[in-house]
């Protein structure tokens, strides 16, 4: 986006590594209040208590500041429900003095600005506050709502904009800044952050943090509970309950061969470490990237480690996303589009091409079913013109495959030898930068399509962007085993397989999703109860492969595994299983009150992120 030459300069010069002058973006993003274009946050420190009885985290937040506005005495911060103390400024001489500040006006999505008025330009600024109880990045969970139901947790979720419900922040991830911590908890907990996690640490004196690489808001993470922690290999870790680190660990090996095959592809891991955090059920999602520490829901733990394609995904972000981060939520498929594309080619190098393939055409089979779900203006990848808020953003769940799809057509057509250094080239290019879809293609037409022009032209590059669906160009993935599987899954819905002779021993936990994707709505009760007593698919430990199960269960009006589907929406908290769950519920007269009954009882289980999402869901016409 054009800017001031003048102000990128002066940009550039204050900001040094956290910024190269063509990586700056200083347009604004709707989402936050902050004045990033005059002033910015180089480093950010949190003194923060832990209270569990009053669910509230209490103490002060000190910013670093690059002035690039020299005109410029305000200061324009993001929060949410955040009560302020007091806030002081310092000057030039290191003494600190009380400034004046205000709250805006209370908005729904972006909650309110806290303006600061300097009168002068301060190196640093410290914000004294407290949380709310509802806070919407922090689920505080009872001791009983554990797995050994003897403690507390606490952990959040920042992305994308409820960092500002936990700290005063230029809540956009297009500003990046390193930070500090020091984090008071009660005895007998440990406390683990987005940074440098030591395990011998007692939290004596406090529990201390640093994380050196500069990093959007929506990567700030904290965690707190009853944790152990276990070496998976020289610089990979698992943290997690002491009832579940063993399994978490034995689901994790692989985590050090997938740093390493994912540097041989995309250059240097630039993290230090690379852990993980297994919390409780309710966590909303499968993963989050938060660097160094990547937290996991704990439906991924199968026992047999077929789940592991969500820990490569969370790991390609230590590339795409982290590395190299969109610079709006506008932008969003820069990180997940990119993520999921790579997420394939870790999986390939570590387990082969068949592995790889099935996994890419099961999530290219259900981007195409989710499209009539998806209104047509949410399936572009981005809309044109400027970003005006969350309406201008592409659907959630479509921004990963479509992008990742876009980007394995230019691989295809580019070949790997061509496609594999420009990707890596990419990230060499644009580290530790925050970007923008416009940056991207420029990049692309540049190093890529200027010397390969067959590979794709101007309206098909449009096509994939900014039109509806996935283009008719789009070459599908085709798995062997996947067609086998076609082949009986047809044989078997028409009555020409017997449930008893479906040769399911050698099945994937993907044949096995594949599968009840397909039969989900084109069977009656009585086939699935077949399947269930066959293949005791009701009792199984694979979350998807369950999950796929209740879900076709419901729709077949197959309620004799009530009771299980009781236990699954009362113990796991993650979105994409208990929203379709509950919708698909609350469609069918004959379940309706009692979906409504279970969601009564579980919803207090669930973290506000699900919570928001069931609610919509349980009240929709």
């Amino acid at each position: 986006m054009p800017i001031c030459s003048l102000l990128r300069a002066t940009a550039c010069a204050l900001l040094g590594l956290h910024g190269a002058a063509h990586a700056l973006d200083l347009a604004p993003d709707p989402l936050s209040y902050a004045n990033h274009d005059q002033v910015r946050t180089r480093a950010l420190h949190l003194d923060l208590k832990a209270d569990f009885a009053k669910k509230t985290l209490a103490g002060h937040a000190e910013l670093t500041l690059d002035w690039l506005d020299k005109d410029a005495r305000r200061l324009d911060l993001d929060t949410r429900e955040l009560t302020i103390a007091k806030i002081e400024a310092q000057d030039a001489g290191g003494r600190w003095t009380s400034v004046r500040y205000m709250l805006g006006k209370f908005d729904q999505e972006k909650g309110r600005a806290l303006r600061i008025d300097l009168p002068k330009q301060a190196p640093k600024v410290r914000i004294y506050y407290r949380t709310a109880p509802t806070a919407s990045a922090l689920q505080w969970l009872t001791p009983a709502q554990t797995l050994s139901g003897k403690r507390p947790f606490m952990f959040s979720q920042s992305q994308a904009i409820n960092a500002r419900s936990w700290a005063p922040v230029q809540d956009t991830p297009s500003v990046r800044f390193t930070y500090t911590a020091r984090i008071d908890a009660p005895a007998g907990l440990r406390v683990v952050m987005s940074a440098d996690n030591d395990p011998a640490a007692t939290g004596k004196g406090g529990w201390k943090f640093n994380m050196p690489q500069p990093i959007p808001s929506y990567l700030l993470a904290i965690g707190i509970g009853e944790l152990e922690a276990r070496t998976l290999g020289g610089r990979t870790g698992v943290y997690a309950e002491p009832g579940r680190i063993e399994a978490a660990a034995y689901e994790l090996a692989d985590t050090e061969k997938m740093v390493a095959a994912a540097e041989s592809l995309y250059g240097p891991y630039r993290w230090g470490r690379y852990d993980m955090l297994v919390l409780p059920p309710s966590f909303p999602i499968g993963g989050m990237e938060n660097p160094r520490l990547t937290f996991l829901t704990p439906t991924m733990i199968a026992g047999d480690r077929s789940l592991v394609d969500l820990i490569a995904h969370e790991l390609a972000h230590s590339w795409s996303g982290n590395l190299v981060t969109n610079a709006s939520w506008k932008h969003w498929w820069l990180n997940e589009g990119f993520t999921t594309y790579v997420t394939t080619r870790i999986l390939e190098k570590l387990y082969g091409e068949e592995v790889a393939t099935m996994n890419l055409q099961l999530e290219q089979e259900e981007a195409i079913e989710s499209l009539k779900d998806i209104p047509r203006a949410k399936q572009a990848l981005l809309t044109r013109g400027p970003d005006t808020g969350s309406d201008t953003h592409t659907d959630e769940g479509l921004a990963y495959p479509k992008g990742a799809w876009l980007l394995r057509t230019l691989e295809e057509r580019a070949g790997r030898a061509v496609f594999d250094p420009f990707l890596r080239g990419w990230f060499d290019n644009h580290a530790f930068q925050s970007v923008t879809t416009e940056q991207f293609i420029a990049y692309l037409r540049t190093n890529l399509l200027a010397r390969h022009p067959q590979v794709m032209g101007d309206a098909e590059l449009d096509e994939w962007l900014y039109g509806p669906g996935i283009p008719a160009s789009a070459r599908y993935a085709k798995s062997q085993r996947l067609v086998a599987l076609d082949a009986a899954t047809a044989a078997w819905l028409k009555g020409e397989l017997p449930t008893a002779r479906l040769d399911t021993q050698h099945w994937s936990a993907n044949e096995w999703m594949k599968f009840l994707n397909d039969i989900d709505n084109k069977t009656d009760a009585a086939r699935l109860k077949e399947l269930d007593a066959a293949f005791g698919l009701a009792r199984t430990r694979n979350n998807e492969v369950a999950f796929r199960f209740y879900r076709a269960a419901v729709h077949a009006g197959y309620r004799e595994i009530r009771p299980q589907i009781h236990a699954f929406l009362h113990s796991v908290g993650r979105k994409k299983f208990v929203v379709p769950l509950y919708t698909a519920l609350r469609a069918h007269p004959q379940d309706r009150a009692w979906a409504e009954g279970v969601y009564k009882a579980a919803r207090a289980r669930y973290h506000p992120e699900t919570q928001a999402s069931v609610d919509k869901a349980m009240t929709a016409q």
